[in-house]
């Protein structure tokens, strides 16, 4: 068989065009909606193939050119060479196809993407891989589909200026370290304080490389560096402050802001802008009443609820991970939340208690991990809220638990797409179930 010519017609999930070829279904990476192209045929299933682009016949006018030199190349970006309005779209289809899909809407209330205001450098947290060899430092991004580095000397143009800009003053002080092949990778992150760095080695000259590191500290202008030699718990600190800060808009004054911890290797949303507009939209879909309780399950930091809790009476969150439960709890201290109370374990063995105890809910939003809360929200309804609020990062598992919720009488009113990482395939979800 020749090599076909197809046209693509959208989008699918993991960020590749769709077009058709003798009928059955092809996914080919990089193209656009409109792209008229010829395609190497690389993997046939029972009911769809697998295409690589050869040859761009009719460029769809949705393309743009990529700002990055590695994309396509490097595995981080899926759709640089699509317009942003387009790339918005598209995250708006994904969410409205996985709702008809799979929860099995007809009509679903899918509003249009909420924009990020600044596409390019958003990224406040990027992990740099490194390899070394007797030539020098390659340090960068993994190869699409590989293990291999591709060199980003000029840094990237999805993470933070002042990321780069640290990881450019540390790149030739990494070249001088003896044993620097056993430094496979760099975090770098960017607080309100300034850029956090952490080195992972694996090594066995930790503390040489500590007092090395160490000497570092006027040139690097870091607002911290530390090591890491395995797990979190094996954090090692060369010099400043092991928590990174950022802010978000406070509940009770729309143009007041709240400051929130959390510690080195703790999760937080990557996009700090879209994160402040994430956390109002929760807050206007709650809308929440002074005398009522606010329960936030996979709470994290309190990145949802603390800023929301001086618009209640009493606030719950639960939470797995038992730092960010910790830093949940210096977070409600330092803004002198008194009505707040964290608890690390298990989300579906805390709601098992609460209803056993017949505690009783106004709200309820919850920001379960990328495998959704199908444990958790079938029992929700026990709680009694009149309004729960989804952010979901996977419209498939969001999709999933939206059709369990409607089984319990919560009917989904609105679901809204949030553009958290621009020029990839991922959306985050905010959406709004009622209690009939």
């Amino acid at each position: 068989m020749s090599d076909p010519v197809l046209v693509i017609e959208r989008l699918a999930a993991g960020g590749s065009g769709v077009g058709r070829v003798d009928g059955t279904v092809c996914f080919v990476p990089f193209t656009a909606p409109g792209d008229r192209l010829r395609v190497r045929i690389t993997a046939r299933k029972r009911s769809w193939m697998q295409g690589e682009l050869l040859e761009l016949l009719e460029p769809s006018p949705l393309r743009t050119e990529p700002p990055c030199p590695a994309f396509g190349r490097c595995g981080g970006c899926d759709w640089q060479h699509l317009r942003y309005d387009a790339q918005c779209r598209a995250k708006q289809g994904l969410l409205g196809d996985a709702l008809q899909r799979i929860a099995g809407m007809s009509s679903p209330p899918v509003e249009e993407t909420v924009a990020a205001p600044n596409p390019y450098g958003y990224r406040a947290r990027a992990q740099f891989k490194l390899f070394s060899t007797d030539s020098g430092l390659t340090a960068g991004f993994f190869r699409r589909g590989s293990h291999l580095v591709i060199d980003l000397p000029e840094g990237c143009p999805v993470v933070t200026p002042a990321i780069n800009a640290a990881m450019l003053r540390l790149r030739p002080l990494l070249t001088t370290v003896p044993d620097r092949d056993r430094i496979p990778q760099v975090s770098v992150e960017e607080g309100v304080g300034g850029v956090v760095a952490v080195v992972h080695y694996i090594g066995q000259q930790q503390e040489r490389l500590v007092r090395l590191l160490s000497e570092w500290k006027q040139e690097l202008e870091l607002a911290g560096f530390f090591v890491q030699s395995g797990r979190k718990e094996t954090l090692t600190r060369v010099f400043g402050d092991a928590n990174l800060v950022y802010t978000v808009p406070s509940g009770g004054d729309a143009s007041a802001e709240v400051s929130l911890a959390y510690g080195i290797g703790g999760f937080s949303q990557v996009n700090r802008q879209q994160n402040r507009t994430m956390v109002e939209l929760v807050r206007r879909l709650l809308a929440l009443e002074p005398s009522g309780r606010l329960l936030d399950f996979y709470c994290g930091n309190g990145n949802l609820s603390l800023p929301l809790a001086t618009q209640v009476a009493d606030l719950l969150g639960v939470e797995e991970y038992a730092p960010s439960v910790t830093s949940a709890i210096d977070n409600a201290r330092q803004l002198r939340v008194n009505n707040s109370t964290f608890k690390c374990c298990n989300a579906a063995d805390e709601l098992q208690r609460l209803v056993a105890a017949g505690e009783r809910f106004e709200a309820v939003v919850l920001d379960p991990p990328r495998s959704g809360a199908a444990d958790l929200v079938l029992g929700l309804a026990a709680l009694g809220a009149a309004r729960l609020v989804y952010v979901s990062c996977d419209p498939a598992t969001f999709a999933r638990d939206a059709a369990l919720l409607e089984s319990r009488k919560y009917h989904l009113v609105r679901a809204i797409p949030l553009d958290m990482f621009p020029h990839t395939a991922h959306l985050e979800t905010v959406a709004l179930f009622l209690k009939q």
